[in-house]
């Protein structure tokens, strides 16, 4: 890719997954906050002023500390995917991939 958004993303996905690891979790099946929130259905506002509140960070603590972009992108992500869990009821809890959306994708490369 041009501006190695591969890489980046990559990169992303690496800090994603390692931050279940260094979460505080409830039960050793690795249950979070973020799980009761989604429940209770009050998670697309936390997640979204907590992207807001990390891009405003940025650049003021710790100088361009990257990882706090990391952190707004993580936090955009789960927003994504409570808002693809409300509109594909099918959609288990933190699916980023719906049948819908793949079938969607395949006509797209067709040429």
């Amino acid at each position: 890719m041009k501006y190695n958004e591969d890489v980046i993303l990559n990169l992303i996905k690496d800090y994603i997954k390692n931050t279940y690891g260094e979460h505080y979790s409830t039960t050793e099946e690795g249950f979070q906050v973020m799980d009761i929130l989604r429940n209770l259905e009050i998670d697309k506002n936390f997640c979204q002023a907590n992207a807001i509140k990390y891009l405003m960070r940025y650049g003021k603590k710790q100088g361009r500390n990257e990882k706090d972009l990391y952190k707004a992108i993580h936090y955009i992500v789960l927003l994504i995917s409570s808002e693809r869990k409300d509109k594909h009821k099918g959609t288990t809890v933190g699916c980023l991939v719906h049948p819908e959306d793949t079938r969607d994708k395949k006509h797209l490369h067709r040429k």
